[in-house]
């Protein structure tokens, strides 16, 4: 009898494992917040004897580490991974035995990094799952580009080996179990996937099987968007090893010290929905939204290192940002308070507020000459899709650092789905431009009447204005280059295009955006695969 319990982790676009037998289990990929990951154990009655890692992560902090020094678990690592801690060195075909009969083997799948591991899960040497990690993804693959840039391309053709050698090494009911793909901007593409996939089930549909070498690459390098930021930092942080995570409330800060903490340059970030930020703020806080990817955007725009300032409108709220954030690095916020902006504001000062709309209002502004600034915040990939003409583009990544390019006016901010554009706006309104955040499916701007363009391949410059005195500026999130976000609902760690038996992982109609509240994600075995009882 065998277990594979999955462990989302939503907010990153990833999955971790817990699998094993009656007596003793592996952990994979195990994030940060390792807690729960032993709580998966202790619910299934095992013991954690391996902990592994497919590669040392770009995107987040691994708690690989701290569950193998938790638990005395044995730490495998890839060998050709350079770490400054005591770790098992894997190699290819390397075998330990996770439970009676149960086996995990080792295969080598360059491509997402050049010493990335994949580990197979069999029982009397029947393949029942491979751990894939970045390798091969729904429908796509881990991104080539996130170690050195100079690696790229030769990555991307290991990429597209490793594919085959899966494919053609493991029986077709074989179970897929990425690490990387369900949002996350490892993944080459914006490809979601579904919860289940099968070795038959890719070869018949994944890019990497399913087109020849030279055209896989070319299409997977040129779909690449911008990385975030923050990346810059996992690896390092993942290669030193990383320091046990502190999750203490932080000290409680009143009115004057959140004034003073802005006065000085510091980041105050109100966790609320974008709905009550709207309504009522503090002067200078930025909006990101605890329940959304809260760890990918906040680590992508705020400048690393620098203090920053929780606001929350409850204790649990405060408790679970402090985990996501975690989970990029982000350790300890100077300060928190809890309550409501009335708590937050000096006494004699007021709440802040700005607008909230829809593309039917923004339609109406943008047919009168200089009424309207209109900034698309989406990513390239998604502005090259289809926008409104005459906007103009500003990821919503670039914005801090360009505001100075934004017309003067009233700024209409909008992305695929209203999330991202809060962001922005609330960055707006902290320089004190005058500013309305579009709230609403990207997909109703051309059923407003608003006109629309497409970004060709002969030319990619922006459309001028329709009128002469309006700018419609596009602050669309990045979804490739380092410093842009992907989407604002989707971290990403894979490679290429949604596979077309992808479904979403959220029900808004925004995944691309990531403005929609995301899934209920238990703990663990939200999907589970189950050995028939001996």
């Amino acid at each position: 009898m065998f277990f594979v319990d999955t462990i989302e982790v939503a907010g990153l676009g990833n999955r971790s494992y817990l699998a094993g037998g009656p007596r003793t289990a592996v952990a994979v990929d195990p994030p940060r917040d390792v807690e729960r990951v032993i709580a998966a154990a202790a619910r299934r009655g095992v013991r954690i004897a391996f902990v592994v890692e497919t590669h040392l992560h770009n995107d987040y902090v691994s708690g690989g580490l701290e569950l193998a020094r938790l638990t005395g678990a044995a730490y495998l690592v890839p060998a050709g991974a350079r770490v400054a801690f005591e770790r098992v060195p894997v190699g290819d075909g390397d075998a330990v035995e996770v439970d009676a009969g149960l086996t995990l083997r080792a295969l080598a799948t360059p491509g997402h990094t050049p010493h990335h591991t994949s580990y197979i899960l069999e029982e009397s040497r029947r393949a029942l799952a491979a751990f894939t990690g970045g390798s091969l993804l729904i429908g796509t693959v881990g991104r080539p580009d996130l170690v050195e840039p100079r690696l790229t391309g030769e990555l991307a053709r290991a990429q597209h080996a490793s594919a085959h050698r899966l494919a053609a090494e493991l029986p077709d009911d074989t179970a897929v179990l990425p690490t990387h793909g369900f949002g996350s901007f490892c993944s080459a593409s914006g490809a979601e996937g579904d919860a289940t996939t099968t070795i038959g089930h890719e070869r018949d549909s994944n890019e990497a099987l399913v087109k020849d070498l030279d055209s896989f690459v070319a299409d997977l390098l040129a779909g690449l968007d911008d990385v975030p930021a923050y990346y810059a930092h996992m690896g390092p942080a993942n290669t030193a090893g990383p320091a046990p995570v502190d999750l203490t409330p932080p000290a409680l800060a009143d009115s004057a010290e959140i004034a003073a903490r802005l006065a000085a340059g510091e980041w105050v970030v109100d966790l609320r929905s974008r709905l009550a930020f709207a309504a009522g703020h503090v002067s200078g806080a930025v909006n990101v939204e605890a329940d959304g990817q809260l760890a990918v955007y906040l680590a992508w725009l705020l400048p690393w290192g620098r203090p920053v300032t929780l606001l929350a409108e409850s204790p649990e709220q405060l408790a679970h940002a402090q985990r996501e954030l975690a989970s990029v690095g982000v350790d300890r916020p100077a300060a928190a308070a809890i309550g409501s902006p009335d708590d937050w504001v000096r006494e004699g000062e007021r709440p802040r507020t700005f607008r909230r709309a829809g593309f039917a209002e923004l339609a109406e502004a943008y047919a009168v000459p200089g009424r309207a600034v209109i900034l698309d915040v989406r990513r390239d990939s998604e502005r090259a899709g289809g926008h409104i003409a005459g906007s103009v583009h500003i990821p919503v990544h670039d914005v801090r650092e360009r505001l100075g390019e934004i017309p003067a006016g009233t700024v209409w901010v909008h992305c695929a789905g209203g999330m991202r554009a809060a962001i922005a706006a609330s960055l707006l309104d902290a320089a004190g431009r005058e500013v309305v955040a579009v709230d609403d499916s990207f997909a109703a701007a051309s059923t407003s009447g608003l006109p629309m363009a497409r970004i060709t391949p002969a030319g990619s410059r922006e459309l001028p204005a329709p009128a002469a005195d309006t700018v419609l500026l596009d602050a669309r999130g990045p979804g490739g280059r380092v410093g842009a976000p992907a989407s604002d609902s989707s971290p990403t760690c894979s490679g290429s295009a949604a596979a077309p038996h992808a479904r979403r992982h959220r029900t808004d109609g925004d995944r691309v955006d990531g403005d929609g509240t995301p899934a209920s994600t238990p703990d663990a075995a939200g999907h589970e695969l189950g050995g028939p009882a001996a």
